[in-house]
């Protein structure tokens, strides 16, 4: 299940999308045309419910997407509304733009350009966004996406400096 910012919304790649979901023994994917802005329409979707058993644990993975969502439009509404749908035992995996790791020279040069079209968020905004006592997480907790390779990975791992972004973890736990 995939719901797009309504920047990136093509007609032309939700008709290949719909044209690639045909469908499979192993499963079922559905894509559904929403704006991430308004959670409560994409958790009401029929294609969402016919797709996902929300009484079974699910993954939502907001991948390079939030960073699209501007502290004015109340990010922490919206992932409130996803996360309190989610059953125990669910994952919520996120990762967002970052410009900390950067010198200040590089920020200088990027940083127009991205907050015109992004909201760039430290990995301690981020972890804010996520903070609620049902979701404990998994692994490092927020940290540059470099840091979430493996010891053993066969490529060597990026610089935190090479990549900017954070990426986050966490189990959903209903007490």
């Amino acid at each position: 299940m995939c719901a797009y910012y309504p920047t990136s919304i093509d007609p032309l790649v939700l008709a290949h999308a719909r044209a690639l979901l045909t469908g499979d023994p192993r499963g079922k994917t559905t894509y559904l045309d929403a704006d991430l802005r308004d959670p409560a329409r994409i958790l009401g979707h029929q294609e969402l419910r016919d797709t996902l058993d929300l009484t079974q644990p699910v993954a939502l993975m907001l991948i390079a997407i939030l960073h699209f969502i501007r502290d004015a439009e109340n990010p922490r509404a919206i992932l409130d509304t996803l996360i309190d749908a989610l059953p125990d035992g669910s994952y919520v995996v996120a990762s967002h733009v970052t410009l900390e790791y950067m010198t200040p020279e590089e920020y200088k040069a990027v940083r127009a350009v991205a907050e015109a079209q992004s909201q760039s968020r430290t990995g301690v905004e981020l972890a804010e966004l996520f903070a609620r006592p049902d979701l404990t997480p998994v692994g490092p907790g927020v940290q540059s996406v470099s840091e979430w390779w493996a010891e053993d990975a066969p490529a060597p791992r990026p610089r935190v400096e090479d990549v900017a972004c954070n990426g986050f973890v966490a189990r959903v736990t209903r007490l």
